[in-house]
C-alpha cells in the first residue's frame, strides 16, 4: 500500500490537456483567423506586455482580413520589440515560433510592409530554398503590398544590387562568391554594402532551424554559414531582426544564432550562450518551457499552432511476408560480411586514421540508407492498394518520403568499389612492411555516421599468434580479393532486392501522367512495354528543371493529378492542403511511409497538407511494419496528434500501449537504458529486466554475435540485424527504459516536464502571494512566490452522492490484506467495458489519473458491500488530514521521526510555486536549490488553476528552499526598486526620450 501511495503522488502531477484555444489578449483589431488556432497551456497562462505601438498598415488590409487578428498581433509586438535596445547597444529582435499553417509568411510580409511604410525601404529575407521567393512575392501581394519588389540574390548582378525592395536569399548564398567580380567579390560583402552601416531595416531569418549547423556546440567548429549569420547581425547592430522557426524555443541548441533576443550576454544571468545551454539542459524539458514563457512575458516571442480539430488518423500495420524476412536477413548477412572485410582491409593496409574515418563514415551512411529503404519497400504494395481506394472514393493522396531513395544498388556498388582502403590511388602512401602480429577479423568499435565524430577503434582484438611480414603488394592483392568477393555477393543479393521504391510507386499508380512528383532528383527509371527498363529525364520541353516541382504542385492543386509524391528535402514551403482558393478541393489523405523519431518533426511534416483556409482537414495514415519498434514511434506521434485535437479512427491498439508513448528515447533516460542494455549483453552489468520470453534461443548470445559493444547510433544500427533479433533487442531496450524511468521516479529524479497539479477535481486555494521586482533589460519584470493548498480526497458523503447521482457504478473493493489493523476501501467506475478498464477513487487522494485493469484490482482487493467499506473509507479519509501514508500503514514514518515533513498520501498538501520572469532570477534559484537540496534536485514545473479561476504556471520550490530563496529575492527586490526610482527621475528630466511611445 505504501508503494501505491508513493506512485499516487507521482500521478497527482498528471498530464492534462496540452493545448488551449488561442485568441489575442491585448490587441483588439483585425478579423478572426480563418481556422482554429491553439497555444500550449503553459504559454496561454502568461500574459504578453501591454501594446503601446501604433501600426501604420492601411485599414483596408485590416478590414478585408488580408492579415488576421493573430497575424496583426505578431506584427505589432515585433515592431514594438524593435523599438527597444539591449544593454550592449544592439537592437532587440523578435522570435516568431508559429507552426506550419498559421500563416507565418504573411506575418513576415506584414512586418516588412510596416517598415516599408515608415520609410525603411530595404529588407533582407533569408530562407532555405530559392523556390520560396515565389511564396514571398505572393504573401506581399496578398496583403496589399504589391509595390514591394522581391529580388532573388542569385539572379541579381552588380553592385548596388537594387535600389529598394526585398532581397531574397538562401543561407548558403551568404558564403557564396559573386559572379560579377568587382570590388565586392562575395555575396556577404555585397549585402553589407547594399544595407549600409546604419541599416535599420528588417532582416528575416525564416525557417532558421533548418539552416544546418548554424552554430554547433561543443568540440565541433561553427560552419561558415553559421558564422556568416552571426556576423551579419554583428555588423548591422541597428537592423530589425526577426527569427522565424517553428522549433525555435523547443530545441535550445537551435537558438545559438538568436543573440539579439537578449537571453544571454551583457545584463543577463548567462554571460555566454554556452552558460545558457548548460543551465537549460541540466534542468531538463521543463526548463525550456520556462524560457518560452519568459520570452512571451517580455514581448519577444509568440508561438501558435493550427489546431488539428477535424483531422483524423489511423495506423495501418503492414505484416512482413516470409519471403521479405528471408531477403532482409540475407541483406543483414551481406552487411555483416562487408563490415568484417572493410575492417580486415583497413588492418592489412594499415590505413591512416583520417582514411578510416572517411571510410566508416561512408559505410554507415550507406548502411542506414539501405535498411531504411528496405523498411519502406515492405510497404509499397499496401500503399498502392490504399491510394487507389482513396482516389476511387473521391479523395486525393499525398505520399511522403523523408529522404531520397534513388539508385540504392548503384550507391552500394560504388561504396564496395571505391570506398574501401584497397582502392587507394596509385600515389597513396602505404606504410613500410614491418614485423607485426596479424590482426584477426574481430569487429572494430570504430564507426561514424556522416555527421558524427569517429569512435575509437583501439579495442581491436590481436589474437593470432603467427608472426608474419606482409609486403605491400600482398596486402593490396588480399584486399582486392575481398572486394571482388563482396561485389559477387552483392550481385547475388541484387536479384532478390525490391525495385526502386519511388519508381515502383509512380509506375503502379499510373505513371508520371497521373502522379505529381516533387523531389530533388533530375530523372527516373521507367518500365517499357517490352519489359525492359530505361532512364529518362524529368525535365519537360516547356518547363525548366528548377521550377519543375512548382509546376507539378500546381498540376496537383488544379486537379490534373490526384496523387502527389513528395520528399522531405523538396517539401519546404510546399503547401498541398485543400485550399478554398484552388480547383482541387478533394480531401487530402496524407500517407507517411517512415515516421520521424521526433513527434515535433512529424507534426511539421504534416503541415504540408494541414494549413489555414482549407475546405476539409486531411486524414493521416501511418504505415508501420514489425521492424525496429516502428509501432512505438507511431504511438508517440499519435499521442501528440491527439493532444492537438486530432481524432483517432481505425486504431485498435490497447490503451496500455498508448500510455507507453510518454517515453521518448532520445533523452538521458534513453541513453542510460541503452548503456545498461549493452553492458548486460557483454556481461558487464546485471540486467534490470528479463529478456523477452518469446525469443527462441540464447538472447544475449544471439544479439552479441551480430554487433559487438556498439553503444551509439542504436536506433539506426539496430536495423542491420536479423528481424527476430532486431525486434527482441528493441523490446528488451524498451523494457529497460521503462525500468529506468520507474527507478528515477522512486528516487525523485524523474523529469516529467510541465505537469498539471491534480486531475481537476481537487480544490486549489491560494494562501499567500509575495511579489519581487527582478532586473530586466527593458522594463522591470517581476516574480511571484505563491503558497497554494491543494485539497484532494473524497469524503464518504461525496462517494455516496456519486452513487446516488449514478455518476459511478457502485463497486466497492476492500484491501484483502490487513496492515497496522487497517484496511483500505476504493470506489471504481468502469470506463471501458470492452477492455475492462476502471477509474479508481480513493478516500485520501480522490480520483486517480491512471486507469486500472479489472484483473489488477482483483489481485489486491475483494468486492464488498457499501456497509462493509464505509468504516474503512471514513477512517482513512479522517486520518489523511494529518497523518502520512507511511505512518497510517506502519505506525511510524522515517521522515517524521527525524523531524522532517512528509506529505505522502495526505489529503491536503502545500506547494510553493515561483511564477513570472523566472529567467531573470534563474541563477539565484539554481544556487538555492543546489545549496539546500543538492545539485541533483529536479526543477519541476507545474500548472494549476485556483478556486477563483486564476491560472498559475511556475516552478515548484521545495519547502526547505523557500526561506533562503525569499531572503535572496527580497534583497534583489530592494535594489531593483531603487533602480526603478532613479530611472523614473531621469525620465522626468528627459521627457523627449519617450516621444516614440504612442498610446493605442
Amino acid at each position: 500500500m505504501e508503494e501505491e501511495a508513493e506512485e499516487e503522488e507521482d500521478e497527482e502531477l498528471g498530464h492534462a490537456e496540452t493545448y488551449a484555444e488561442y485568441m489575442p489578449m491585448k490587441l483588439r483589431i483585425g478579423l478572426r483567423h480563418p481556422d482554429p488556432v491553439v497555444e500550449t497551456s503553459s504559454l496561454s497562462s502568461v500574459k504578453p506586455p501591454n501594446v503601446w505601438y501604433r501600426m501604420s498598415i492601411p485599414e483596408e488590409t485590416v478590414d478585408r482580413g488580408w492579415l488576421s487578428a493573430l497575424q496583426l498581433e505578431a506584427i505589432t509586438y515585433a515592431a514594438q520589440q524593435h523599438e527597444t535596445f539591449l544593454p550592449n547597444g544592439d537592437r532587440a529582435s523578435y522570435l516568431i515560433g508559429d507552426g506550419a499553417g498559421v500563416g507565418k509568411g504573411r506575418t513576415i510580409a506584414g512586418i516588412i510592409y510596416e517598415n516599408y511604410l515608415l520609410g525603411r525601404k530595404r529588407s533582407l529575407w533569408f530562407s532555405v530554398s530559392n523556390d520560396l521567393k515565389y511564396d514571398a512575392e505572393r504573401d506581399l501581394k496578398d496583403i496589399g503590398a504589391k509595390n514591394i519588389q522581391v529580388h532573388s540574390l542569385n539572379k541579381v548582378k552588380g553592385c548596388p544590387l537594387v535600389k529598394k525592395g526585398v532581397i531574397f536569399a538562401t543561407y548558403s548564398s551568404l558564403i557564396g562568391e559573386s559572379q560579377s567580380g568587382g570590388k565586392y567579390k562575395t555575396r556577404f560583402k555585397q549585402l553589407l554594402h547594399w544595407c549600409g552601416e546604419d541599416f535599420d531595416g528588417v532582416i528575416v531569418y525564416d525557417e532558421c532551424h533548418k539552416a544546418k549547423n548554424v552554430c554547433p556546440i561543443g568540440s565541433s567548429k561553427p560552419t561558415k554559414t553559421g558564422l556568416a549569420v552571426l556576423e551579419l547581425q554583428n555588423k548591422l547592430p541597428k537592423a530589425r531582426v526577426v527569427y522565424a522557426s517553428a522549433t525555435g524555443a523547443s530545441e535550445p541548441r537551435n537558438m545559438a544564432y538568436m543573440n539579439r533576443l537578449g537571453i544571454w550576454g551583457e545584463g543577463t544571468p548567462f554571460r555566454e550562450f554556452s552558460n545558457f545551454i548548460q543551465a537549460v539542459e541540466r534542468r531538463g524539458v521543463g526548463a525550456m518551457e520556462i524560457v518560452a514563457m519568459d520570452m512571451k512575458l517580455r514581448g519577444m516571442y509568440i508561438a501558435r499552432q493550427l489546431s488539428f480539430t477535424g483531422v483524423t488518423f489511423k495506423i495501418e500495420e503492414v505484416p512482413l511476408t516470409t519471403h521479405y524476412i528471408k531477403m532482409y536477413n540475407k541483406s543483414v548477412r551481406l552487411w555483416v560480411a562487408a563490415r568484417e572485410k572493410f575492417q580486415a582491409a583497413a588492418n592489412l593496409m594499415e590505413a591512416e586514421q583520417r582514411m578510416k574515418k572517411s571510410m566508416w563514415g561512408q559505410f554507415w551512411s550507406a548502411h542506414q540508407r539501405f535498411f531504411k529503404y528496405l523498411c519502406i519497400a515492405s510497404k509499397v504494395r499496401r500503399v498502392v492498394q490504399l491510394a487507389r481506394e482513396e482516389v476511387k472514393n473521391g479523395k486525393c493522396v499525398v505520399i511522403v518520403f523523408t529522404f531520397q531513395l534513388s539508385y540504392l544498388l548503384k550507391y552500394m556498388f560504388w561504396l564496395f568499389t571505391n570506398c574501401n582502403v584497397s582502392s587507394l590511388p596509385a600515389g597513396a602512401e602505404i606504410k613500410k612492411p614491418e614485423k607485426r602480429k596479424r590482426k584477426s577479423g574481430g569487429l572494430s568499435g570504430s564507426s561514424s555516421d556522416d555527421s558524427e565524430s569517429e569512435e575509437s577503434d583501439k579495442d581491436d582484438a590481436e589474437s593470432d599468434d603467427n608472426d608474419s611480414c606482409m609486403t605491400s603488394q600482398d596486402a593490396v592483392e588480399d584486399a582486392q580479393q575481398m572486394k571482388r568477393d563482396l561485389l559477387d555477393q552483392l550481385e547475388k543479393l541484387a536479384q532478390d532486392l525490391p525495385p526502386n521504391t519511388l519508381d515502383e510507386l509512380i509506375d503502379e499508380l499510373g505513371g508520371p501522367d497521373n502522379v505529381a512528383e516533387m523531389t530533388g532528383r533530375k530523372g527516373r527509371v521507367v518500365s517499357n512495354d517490352d519489359g525492359s527498363i530505361s532512364y529518362e529525364s524529368r525535365s519537360e520541353l516547356d518547363v525548366p528543371v528548377e521550377i519543375l516541382n512548382l509546376t507539378e504542385k500546381q498540376r496537383f492543386m488544379d486537379g490534373e493529378k490526384n496523387i502527389a509524391i513528395i520528399s522531405e528535402a523538396a517539401s519546404s514551403g510546399i503547401s498541398l492542403q485543400a485550399d478554398r482558393r484552388v480547383k482541387n478541393q478533394r480531401r487530402r489523405v496524407h500517407m507517411t511511409l517512415e515516421l520521424p523519431w521526433s513527434a515535433d518533426r512529424a507534426i511539421q511534416q504534416f503541415g504540408r497538407t494541414h494549413r489555414s483556409n482549407q475546405v476539409t482537414a486531411p486524414e493521416y495514415v501511418f504505415l508501420i511494419s514489425e521492424l525496429a519498434g516502428e509501432q512505438r514511434f507511431a504511438s508517440i506521434v499519435a499521442k501528440r496528434l491527439e493532444s492537438l485535437g486530432a481524432l483517432t479512427h481505425g486504431d485498435r491498439r490497447a490503451t496500455e500501449t498508448r500510455d507507453l508513448s510518454r517515453f521518448n528515447f532520445d533523452n538521458k533516460y534513453g541513453r542510460n537504458a541503452l548503456e545498461i542494455v549493452m553492458k548486460s549483453i557483454v556481461n558487464l552489468d546485471s540486467p534490470l529486466v528479463n529478456p523477452p520470453s518469446d525469443f527462441v534461443g540464447d538472447f544475449y548470445k544471439g544479439i552479441l554475435s551480430l554487433d559487438k559493444g556498439e553503444t551509439g547510433k542504436f536506433l539506426n544500427r539496430i536495423l542491420g540485424m536479423a528481424v527476430q533479433e532486431q525486434n527482441a533487442l528493441f523490446q528488451y531496450f524498451s523494457d529497460t527504459l521503462a525500468a529506468v524511468i520507474q527507478n528515477a521516479k522512486k528516487n525523485g529524479r524523474y523529469d516529467m516536464g510541465i505537469l498539471d497539479l491534480g486531475s481537476g477535481d481537487e480544490k486549489v486555494k491560494k494562501i499567500e502571494a509575495k511579489k519581487f521586482l527582478t532586473p530586466g533589460y527593458s522594463t522591470s519584470g517581476h516574480v511571484e512566490l505563491y503558497t497554494v493548498s491543494v485539497e484532494r480526497g473524497m469524503s464518504w458523503e461525496d462517494a455516496t452522492h456519486a452513487w446516488a447521482e449514478q455518476i459511478v457504478t457502485l463497486l466497492y473493493f476492500a484491501d484483502s490484506q490487513i496492515r497496522n489493523n487497517k484496511k483500505t476501501a476504493i470506489l471504481v467506475q468502469e470506463v471501458n467495458s470492452k477492455k475492462r478498464l476502471f477509474l479508481v477513487y480513493r478516500p485520501n487522494t480522490g480520483k486517480q489519473l491512471k486507469l486500472e485493469a479489472y484483473a489488477d484490482i482483483k489481485k489486491k482487493c475483494k468486492k464488498v458491500l457499501s456497509d462493509d467499506a464505509k468504516q474503512h473509507w471514513i477512517d482513512q479519509y479522517k486520518s489523511s488530514a494529518e497523518i502520512c501514508a507511511h505512518a497510517y500503514w506502519r505506525g511510524n514514518c522515517k521522515k517524521a521521526s527525524v523531524g522532517l515533513q512528509c506529505e505522502v498520501g495526505l489529503r491536503c498538501r502545500t506547494y510553493y510555486v515561483l511564477c513570472g520572469s523566472v529567467l531573470s532570477v534563474w541563477t539565484k534559484v539554481e544556487g538555492v536549490l543546489a545549496s539546500v537540496s543538492g545539485t541533483n534536485v529536479k526543477m519541476q514545473i507545474v500548472r494549476l488553476r485556483t478556486e477563483d479561476g486564476q491560472r498559475i504556471v511556475g516552478l515548484i520550490i521545495p519547502a526547505n528552499c523557500v526561506s533562503p530563496l525569499t531572503n535572496i529575492l527580497s534583497s534583489s527586490d530592494q535594489s531593483q526598486q531603487l533602480a526603478v526610482q532613479q530611472q523614473q527621475k531621469w525620465q522626468q528630466l528627459h521627457p523627449q526620450s519617450l516621444s516614440h511611445v504612442h498610446n493605442t
